[in-house]
C-alpha cells in the first residue's frame, strides 16, 4: 500500500556487515514500513576460540526486535518458501553477502539493493576497497533494483562521494553507510509517492570488484609506492595488508610515499627512525607508520624500531 493508503509496506531487511545498519535504523523508523523479518548471514567463528560473533545486522535487528533469519543459502524450497511466507511488497539488500534466487526477489513488488559505488563502475564484492586502490576521486551510492545478474538492475537513484587522500576502507565504509541510508529513504519515500525513474546501466562502462582474498594482502615492492600506500589504506581495518621482514610476518596498518630517489632494489629497507620506515618500491619509496608483528599489538614505527632491531637492515 502507498503513503495515500491506510496499510503500512511490508518489508524484509537483508543485511551483514556495520555498513548496512544505518540503513536497516532508517527503515525501521519509517512510518509507513513495517519491518517484519531481517535476513544475515549465520554466526562466523571469531578470535582464537572461535567463538560464534553476531553480525552487525543481527545485532541491531534484535536491539530494534525483529525477527531474525540466517540461512546458509537459498538453494533448498525451505528456505525459499520461509521468505515468501513473509508476504512482502518491498525487499531491501544492503551488503547482504548471499546471492538471492529469482523467487526471492521476483515475489516483492520492488526489490532494492544499496550498492556502495557508482554503478556500472566497480559491481561486485569489494567495491569501496577497489575504488580506494585504484585511485579513484570520488564513489558513491547506487539505489537499484536486482536483477538476476550481478548488480546489472536499472539505478533508482545515485549520489557522490569524495574519497580524500587519507581514507582507509574503514573510514569511507562509515561515510558511504550513512550516505547509503539517505539514499534509501529518498528512494522508499519516492517509491511510496510512485515517482520511481529507473535508469538503465551503460554495459560498455561496467568493472567489476572482485572479492578480497589472502592473495590481495602481500605488499609487491615492484609496484610504485603510491599503489602500494593505496592498497594500505583499501584493506584497513580488514584484512590489513601484510610483508615480510627477516622471516618475521608483519601487518600494514599505515603508510605514506615518499618522493626520493633509491639506488636500492625494491623491498630493501633504506632508513629506519622515529618518523617510520621507509622501504624501496619500484617508483619511490613506501614510510611504513604503523605495523603489527606477527603475534604482537599494533604499535608505531618509532616502537618497532627501538624494540626489533635485529629484524631492520638500514643502508
Amino acid at each position: 500500500m502507498h503513503a495515500n493508503g491506510t496499510a503500512r509496506v511490508r518489508c524484509v531487511f537483508a543485511g551483514t556487515p556495520e555498513f548496512a545498519v544505518p540503513s536497516l535504523r532508517n527503515l525501521q523508523a519509517n512510518p509507513w514500513i513495517e519491518l517484519v523479518a531481517v535476513y544475515t548471514q549465520p554466526d562466523r567463528g571469531a578470535g582464537r576460540g572461535r567463538r560464534a560473533k553476531l553480525s552487525s545486522v543481527k545485532q541491531a535487528a534484535i536491539d530494534l526486535k525483529i525477527p531474525v533469519f540466517q540461512p546458509t543459502s537459498f538453494k533448498s524450497s525451505t528456505e525459499i518458501d520461509e521468505f515468501r511466507a513473509h508476504d512482502v511488497d518491498l525487499l531491501v539488500v544492503a551488503a547482504y553477502g548471499l546471492l538471492l534466487p529469482n523467487a526471492i526477489f521476483e515475489q516483492p513488488k520492488l526489490t532494492l539493493n544499496v550498492h556502495a559505488s557508482q554503478l556500472p563502475r566497480w559491481r561486485g564484492a569489494a567495491p569501496i576497497q577497489h575504488a580506494i586502490m585504484a585511485g579513484d576521486h570520488q564513489t558513491g551510492i547506487s539505489m537499484m533494483r536486482i536483477v538476476e545478474e550481478l548488480d546489472a538492475g536499472p539505478v533508482l537513484l545515485q549520489r557522490t562521494c569524495t574519497i580524500k587522500d587519507i581514507d582507509t576502507a574503514g573510514s569511507l565504509t562509515e561515510k558511504l553507510s550513512t550516505l547509503g541510508a539517505d539514499c534509501l529513504e529518498a528512494i522508499v519515500n519516492d517509491w511510496l509517492h510512485d515517482r520511481i525513474v529507473e535508469m538503465p546501466q551503460n554495459e560498455s562502462a561496467v568493472v567489476y570488484a572482485k572479492k578480497i582474498t589472502r592473495a590481495d594482502r602481500p605488499l609487491d615492492w615492484s609496484r610504485s609506492a603510491k599503489e602500494l600506500e593505496r592498497q594500505v589504506r583499501a584493506l584497513n581495518p580488514t584484512p590489513v595488508a601484510t610483508m615480510t621482514l627477516a622471516e618475521t610476518s608483519l601487518k600494514i596498518w599505515s603508510a605514506s610515499v615518499v618522493q626520493a630517489p633509491s639506488t636500492l632494489p625494491p623491498g630493501d629497507i633504506v632508513a629506519a627512525d622515529a618518523n617510520g620506515i621507509d622501504v624501496a618500491t619500484g617508483d619511490g619509496l613506501l614510510r611504513i607508520t604503523r605495523l603489527q608483528p606477527d603475534g604482537k599489538r599494533a604499535m608505531s614505527a618509532a616502537e618497532f624500531v627501538n624494540g626489533f632491531q635485529r629484524l631492520l637492515f638500514v643502508n
